[in-house]
């Protein structure tokens, strides 16, 4: 592979490139089924910069029954799927479980193509395994990772990830005071029990939404877990359909993984530092650190390898990750997961 010196640098800087070999991202932890090509792992940046942000989405799907209306247990309202997934005023089944959202939050900004903080990340902050959830982590902590989008310090390793390419433009549209309604909203509430771990040698055979979402699918044999986690809703049809902001996930993991992981994250295993050190004695943060315990594990896994493949820049977290393993990866994910919040 010949590279001109600019475009070299640039790569390098990215983490995308090392030696001219090209390191492909584990495809499980994006989203996808299959490994990046050659060209997509070079397209830095993967979302022209001068783009609105809705541009770096994938295109919306259509969906046949988008009109049917629909109810959620507990929630005076139905939704239909448009309705459920309008980018600019999504639907909020219960609006007693937040605070009142600021704009921002609530509709985003359809003239300029930003759409909705709550489309992706829920009215209350929880989120999905494709995305990040945002409730209570710390306004500053969210404040930071904003402007790290904002000027390029933060990137998927995957540059196939669409809702990653499509934050970063996010970030560098919202105004200040965006920024911090949005960061003082998020941090307000509590981060609450998501996603269930269970050690398993087999796990559903699933498909893949547009954005990165796993749907196991029912009927199919299932299939060896291998080196990987696979994160599905604990509700598929309510979590996909209808954005139920209630129904967690399953992270299957492989056997043996939650106490390997519990032994690394206590004495680093010779490789790294306790992640006690600096998350705190539960893993629930300290200060402006975010806690970790009982997060999305899938998410938890890509910020480990974003951050050691340098597209997700942290001076702190990338000699902690250096010398990481995959395996070694997926087993702090897994016990880090597994804690309560």
């Amino acid at each position: 592979m010949s590279l001109n010196p600019v475009r070299a640098f640039v790569l390098i800087i990215f983490g995308i490139i090392a030696n001219d070999s090209i390191a492909a991202p584990p495809s499980w932890a994006y989203g996808y089924k299959t490994a990046p090509t050659k060209t997509e792992i070079e397209k830095v940046p993967a979302c022209p910069l001068n783009a609105r942000p809705i541009d770096c989405a994938y295109p919306a799907t259509v969906a046949t029954d988008g009109d049917v209306k629909r109810q959620l247990p507990n929630s005076p309202f139905s939704f239909s799927r448009n309705e459920a997934y309008f980018d600019y005023g999504p639907a909020d089944w219960y609006p007693g479980d937040h605070p009142v959202m600021p704009d921002i939050v609530a509709k985003g900004r359809q003239k300029d193509g930003v759409r909705a903080c709550a489309l992706c990340h829920y009215p209350n902050g929880q989120g999905k395994m494709e995305n990040g959830g945002l409730a209570g982590l710390p306004a500053e902590y969210i404040l930071q990772q904003l402007s790290n989008f904002k000027n390029g310090l933060r990137h998927s390793a995957d540059p196939r990830k669409a809702n990653v390419n499509e934050m970063a433009r996010i970030a560098a549209s919202l105004t200040d005071a965006e920024v911090q309604s949005a960061a003082n909203y998020f941090s307000s509430m509590p981060w609450r029990p998501w996603v269930r771990v269970v050690e398993s040698k087999l796990v559903p055979s699933v498909r893949v939404t547009t954005n990165g979402l796993y749907i196991p699918l029912a009927g199919l044999p299932w299939e060896s877990i291998g080196t990987r986690i696979i994160e599905v809703p604990e509700q598929p049809e309510r979590t996909e359909v209808m954005r139920d902001p209630r129904s967690g996930f399953i992270a299957y993991v492989p056997p043996g993984s939650i106490a390997k992981g519990k032994a690394m994250t206590s004495t680093g295993g010779g490789r790294t530092l306790p992640c006690s050190s600096c998350h705190g004695a539960n893993l629930q943060g300290v200060g402006v650190i975010p806690g970790i315990a009982g997060r999305s594990a899938t998410y938890i896994f890509r910020q480990l390898y974003d951050v050691q493949q340098g597209t997700r820049q942290s001076q702190i977290m990338a000699p902690i990750v250096a010398r990481l393993s995959v395996e070694d990866m997926i087993n702090i994910t897994a016990y880090v997961a597994s804690l309560k919040p």
